[in-house]
């Protein structure tokens, strides 16, 4: 079993940057994939990012490429997400999500794929 606490949201100003926090409770926290995924109002929980746990690569949504960053520390269990250059279009609840041991990367971007899903934290990007 394993618990989730997210961290870090806010209002910011267009353009601003956010560093959320997801920390881990549980063990083995190196063989679980992380992923970040928001939901906007009215809208479904789409993909941010991923950092695979057996993979050198992370992979994100189109939309946050090159904004985004995601990282882990393995001994902190914990897992961030760096976002720079927010737009009012990234205004949404961020949730971080946890799976144990999964391969591949076909999988990644849809939500049911994920066991384990914090409560979620509020960011919100002011024009």
């Amino acid at each position: 079993q394993v618990q989730l606490v997210e961290s870090g949201g806010g209002l910011v100003q267009a353009g601003g940057s956010l560093r959320l926090s997801c920390a881990a409770s549980g063990r083995l926290f190196s063989s679980y994939n992380m992923g970040w995924f928001r939901q906007a109002p009215g809208k479904e929980r789409a993909f941010v990012a991923v950092f695979p746990w057996n993979d050198p690569n992370n992979y994100y949504a189109d939309s946050v490429k090159g904004r985004f960053t995601i990282s882990r520390d393995n001994a902190k269990y914990t897992v961030y997400l760096q976002m720079n250059s927010l737009k009012p279009e990234d205004t949404a609840i961020y949730y971080c999500a946890a799976v144990r041991g999964k391969y591949g990367s076909s999988w990644y971007e849809d939500p049911d794929e994920y066991d384990y899903w914090g409560q979620g934290t509020q960011v919100t990007v002011s024009s």
